[in-house]
């Protein structure tokens, strides 16, 4: 009997592996067909049903995969009863095929932990390369207020002392060369001053009756010399508008082409400031990419006076034409 249920079970074995052959299909393709785990299909070939758990579980296996290679389920079931008759104690429910996990979540911390060191590690980079800039931005900002506050105190005192000597006559030199040298006596001053008073209106009465002759320049009256002035300075020409329109923070000058200066403060983004002065007039700005300019209501290209550092200084002439300021040597 036992020699018999043994060719039984083989007989249940062969004919599955044969009928799946004749379908063309392997053990995986089968089971993804019947939505279980290939290692089912594996223990049914072998006739291992111990390890499929109860022979209700068997049984129910055994049924599908005969429909699905086309052998008789029914012929297959009473193979498997006679097979089974005798050897089978009480089911055991407990043995439930289950298919492993396909995915481990597990397997996923690793990889998430790197990705956020790596971010971590970009955003500390980038923040000290960005507070880096910044720096370096702002030395070059003050560097530069420096210089123009040095240049213009500089133009400030040549011009000061320009007009003081040309204001003050020669007789006032003479007199103040003369006064730090020793000064004679009260009496003797008095007695000189009076023989030169005395000398000197003779001599004129005397050229007066000969030749009259006009008043020397340097005795020309304030009003005529104010008049001679004026004359000879230059005429103010039409003012010139210039607008400043600030997309970012960026310190700015400006002035005319008297010198006179017509802006000099931080512009705040998002902001505008317009100026009016005779051209051509001089332009300073410590973050010349975040400043447009408008000359009589045209853009105003400044591309090409852009320094490395960010700044620029030039002038733009009547036309509205930007010209790259050149360096100045003594600091004037």
């Amino acid at each position: 009997m036992a020699e018999a249920g043994g060719d039984v079970r083989a007989g249940i074995g062969t004919r599955l592996r044969s009928g799946r052959e004749r379908k063309g299909l392997t053990i995986l393709q089968a089971a993804e067909k019947l939505h279980v785990d290939a290692r089912i299909l594996e223990s049914l070939e072998a006739e291992d049903f111990a390890a499929l758990g109860a022979p209700v579980y068997a049984r129910g296996h055994l049924r599908h995969y005969a429909e699905l290679i086309g052998e008789p389920p029914a012929e297959l079931q009473e193979l498997y009863s006679n097979s089974t008759r005798g050897s089978q104690g009480p089911p055991d429910l407990t043995r439930i095929s289950r298919a492993r996990p396909t995915s481990d979540p597990g397997k996923l911390v690793v990889p998430a932990v790197f990705v956020l060191v790596a971010i971590g590690l970009i955003g500390t980079v980038w923040w000290i390369l960005t507070l880096s800039r910044d720096k370096s931005r702002a030395t070059a900002l003050a560097q530069t207020q420096t210089q123009t506050q040095g240049q213009g105190q500089t133009g400030g005192n040549a011009a000061g002392n320009g007009a003081a000597a040309a204001s003050s006559p020669p007789a006032a030199n003479a007199a103040s060369s003369n006064s730090s040298t020793a000064s004679p006596a009260p009496e003797k001053q008095a007695s000189a001053a009076a023989s030169v008073s005395t000398d000197a209106a003779v001599t004129g009465v005397k050229a007066g009756a000969k030749n009259p002759a006009p008043a020397p320049a340097s005795a020309a009256t304030p009003a005529k010399q104010a008049s001679a002035t004026a004359g000879s300075s230059p005429s103010r020409g039409k003012d010139a508008e210039l607008t400043l329109k600030f997309s970012a923070d960026s310190w700015a000058e400006v002035y005319d082409a008297s010198g006179q200066r017509l802006f000099y403060d931080v512009g705040a983004a998002a902001s505008a400031h317009t100026v009016k002065g005779p051209a051509p007039l001089r332009i300073v700005l410590g973050n010349a990419s975040g400043v447009a300019i408008e000359f009589n209501g045209r853009p105003a290209a400044i591309t090409s006076s852009v320094l490395p550092d960010g700044s620029a200084k030039f002038s733009i002439n009547a036309r509205g034409r930007a010209v790259r300021a050149k360096p100045v040597a003594d600091g004037g």
